[in-house]
């Protein structure tokens, strides 16, 4: 018979072992492939991606800095630095808040646009080849299922450890 799951001590199984490492594991290969695949065809790297993405999506939408870091799982630092790289090169452009002179808002411009626009096609059919096109529908819908399940239950569930706010 099988431990309980606190009987083992936090060990994993084999096949939650196997399902871990798979998605750690072939997460990184695929960013990797895909980050690569992005900046031949683009010039844009695997970090200005998420960027342009987000603001593109928002479309006029004022996106102040700190929501953007927390929308793709940043640090304020992170991308305070990534977006003075992007400033450099006419991708986005950054404001000073009207309302709040401590914040900012980031813009993405018109050549950040056309950029980005460009990037997508490329990148879809790199997503279409390496990933969509090599599962099945069934094999899709269970791992987006999966996925679901782990967003949610990671971004309602407090860290274990830490004290929650009231």
């Amino acid at each position: 018979m099988e431990p309980e799951a606190d009987e083992r001590d936090g060990a994993l199984d084999p096949l939650e072992l196997r399902a871990w490492r798979g998605l750690i594991e072939t997460t990184a290969l695929l960013r990797r492939r895909s980050d690569q695949l992005l900046q031949a065809d683009s010039g844009l790297s695997g970090s200005d991606y998420p960027v342009l993405v987000t603001l593109h999506e928002v479309g006029d939408e004022v996106v102040r800095s700190t929501e953007l870091a927390e929308r793709i799982g940043w640090e304020q630092s992170r991308l305070s630095h990534h977006l003075a790289r992007m400033e450099r090169r006419g991708l986005v452009e950054r404001r000073r808040h009207a309302a709040d002179n401590r914040g900012s808002e980031v813009f993405i411009t018109d050549e950040g646009r056309a950029v980005f626009l460009a990037a997508a096609r490329g990148h879809s059919r790199t997503v279409r080849t390496d990933f969509a096109d090599v599962l099945s529908r069934p094999q899709l819908e269970a791992l987006a299922d999966a996925m679901e399940t782990l967003a949610k239950h990671l971004t309602t569930s407090p860290v274990p450890g830490r004290a929650t706010a009231d």
